[in-house]
């Protein structure tokens, strides 16, 4: 899912910035004034565990990527102003020493991954807790929540690479930036991340929430409930 350099033009990338900028000032206050000491290391460690799951990257059509986030599973555990820090973290590393992702996408990739993600998984996982209330319910509402906001992120991406042809063509009419229409390209990002990608997020997301509702790391969720 991530972008590469040379994919979306200057208006598209630089609105991932204007987009995600605000973002994180919002997110570090929120997190200065409400996170307390006991549970801030789950930051370091959310931020590690985005990273590493996202470094297991699969090539799709386009130019960009397939794999899992972890995501919704990080807003689940630090809410999800807390996770839009975290993944954020891990883009940018991945971006500048890894060359994961284009350092110009880096606010889309961050809008993508780390905003639209996190945000609307987690808000379908209190959800859908209210009408699952117990802990295997909890999981399943967990691991539909991870489904949900990798899909999310999915289209965003798609969306992004597919209107390039319409916003920059070359005097010949030639695409300058990714190649593919709307048409190809939402299908091409599409069919890998509602099937593959999406199930493995979810079935990660879900046992995890699982494992912590049934041990004593459970105050981790609860507390997330009681500050989101």
């Amino acid at each position: 899912m991530h972008i590469p350099d040379g994919y979306l033009g200057p208006p598209t990338y630089l609105a991932g910035y204007a987009a995600c900028i605000p973002l994180w000032g919002i997110a570090a206050r929120k997190l200065k004034a409400g996170l307390d000491a006991r549970r801030a290391p789950l930051l370091a460690i959310s931020a590690a565990f985005s990273f590493l799951v996202m470094m297991f990257n699969i090539p799709l059509p386009g130019g960009s990527t397939g794999h899992a986030i972890g995501g919704v599973l990080v807003a689940i555990a630090v809410g999800p102003w807390g996770a839009l820090l975290s993944v954020s973290i891990a883009v940018v590393i991945q971006a500048l020493l890894f060359g994961d992702g284009g350092i110009t996408a880096i606010g889309a990739n961050c809008f993508n991954m780390a905003f639209l993600m996190p945000f609307s998984g987690y808000y379908a996982y209190r959800g859908l807790c209210r009408v699952f209330p117990s802990v295997k319910g909890n999981a399943v509402a967990a691991g539909i929540g991870g489904w949900l906001g990798l899909n999310a992120a999915a289209l965003s991406t798609a969306v992004m690479f597919g209107i390039q042809p319409l916003l920059h063509t070359g005097a010949d009419g030639r695409a300058l930036y990714a190649p593919y229409p709307l048409s190809v390209a939402v299908p091409a990002m599409m069919l890998q991340h509602l099937t593959i990608f999406g199930l493995a997020e979810a079935l990660v997301t879900g046992l995890v929430v699982h494992h912590l509702q049934r041990s004593r790391s459970a105050w981790i969720l609860q507390a997330t409930s009681e500050k989101a």
